[in-house]
């Protein structure tokens, strides 16, 4: 039975070399080849030997994703589908900034089980978890198009990253690492539907990775509409776990909240949402939200999100409107990957 080389964690590659009967050192070859050279075939890793590398190519075959798909927005964001080597598509965007910075908004799972009602990605359901390797990938392959290093990644894209916890921390691990692709861990950001286990073990995790929550409703009735795959989660205990998070690590929360008119923008809505930051070391994200073909979700007049902004920070929370980038190229989570599908 084959099992693909890049599902292995940094660890896990270093114990599969030793049942290889392999000196030390190889696992350090193999690991740059992977994930600092970014080796497309085990050809390539020209300082492995021959027999290993046969070997390595029949028991752990090294896929890489095609890109399927690339559009370039007006403003520099780039948006990829790939295809993965069973068909799984996924999206990665990269955002590029006047002041040097590159940004990857990467997904952890193919597809999302969440059914987020206004959420592009939710209308088509999941399909599966991606590896390690595979979510290393896209950042990979956007260093790679946009001809410099990326300095912050989002783990915003398609997928809830705390229902595949394991390939998703080991990933971040993987980018993290100074050896190898050396982000900052404060640069690294982890949104979540508000998975309360993941939350609680995100905070006993030693690396300084960036917590975002989508919290999207701040009446329960409201979310649990909006947002059925957290529904089991009350607002009361996920507050709790944030002021326990927050307790433990000293690190800042974001969250994020995307302004739905008629739904969750209301004067009630914005008091409510001051109460639930009340104690909480917080920034509030507030999100014009994206139209997705075929929904009935618009977003909040722009009014409204001013008049939010103004209300939070004048309450004492620090609250931003996110600038939104590639609208012009299906910028919403899925929007793009969906286009292609339907013409598949």
């Amino acid at each position: 039975m084959t099992k693909p080389i890049k599902s292995y964690t940094l660890e896990e590659l270093q114990d599969l070399l030793k049942d290889l009967k392999q000196p030390s050192f190889r696992s350090k070859q193999l690991i740059e080849w992977l994930y600092l050279h970014h080796a497309k075939s085990y050809d390539d890793m020209t300082n492995l030997p021959h027999a290993l590398r046969e070997q390595l190519s029949e028991d752990y075959p090294l896929h890489v994703p095609e890109v399927i798909d690339m559009q370039t927005s007006h403003d520099g964001t780039m948006k990829c589908v790939l295809s993965f080597y069973d068909g799984a598509c996924v999206e990665m965007v990269a955002i590029p900034s006047n002041d040097g910075r590159l940004t990857v908004c990467c997904s952890t799972q193919a597809g999302c089980a969440m059914g987020c009602v206004f959420c592009a990605t939710g209308k088509e359901g999941f399909t599966r978890n991606l590896s390690t390797g595979e979510i290393v990938d896209q950042v990979l392959i956007a260093q790679e198009h946009m001809g410099k290093r990326v300095s912050n990644v989002v783990v915003m894209g398609q997928g809830e990253p705390f229902l595949n916890y394991d390939h998703t921390i080991a990933a971040l691990k993987i980018l993290n690492d100074e050896k190898l692709l050396n982000i900052g861990a404060r640069h690294i950001t982890i949104s979540t539907c508000g998975i309360i286990p993941g939350i609680d073990r995100l905070s006993h995790e030693s690396e300084q990775f960036t917590l975002a929550v989508s919290l999207h409703a701040v009446f329960q009735r409201t979310r649990d509409n909006i947002m059925p795959g957290v529904s089991k989660y009350s607002l009361k205990d996920l507050k709790t776990t944030l002021l326990k998070y927050i307790e433990r690590t000293n690190r800042r929360v974001t969250l994020e909240y995307a302004m739905i008119r008629d739904t969750n923008d209301s004067a009630v809505d914005l008091q409510t949402l001051t109460d639930f930051c009340a104690g909480l070391l917080c920034h509030v994200n507030l999100i014009p939200l994206n139209k997705v073909q075929g929904s009935k979700y618009q977003p909040s007049s722009w009014q409204t999100m001013n008049h939010w902004h103004m209300a939070l920070n004048k309450n004492g929370i620090e609250a931003t409107i996110r600038n939104s980038r590639g609208s012009d190229i299906a910028g919403a989570c899925g929007q793009l990957k969906n286009e292609i599908e339907r013409h598949m």
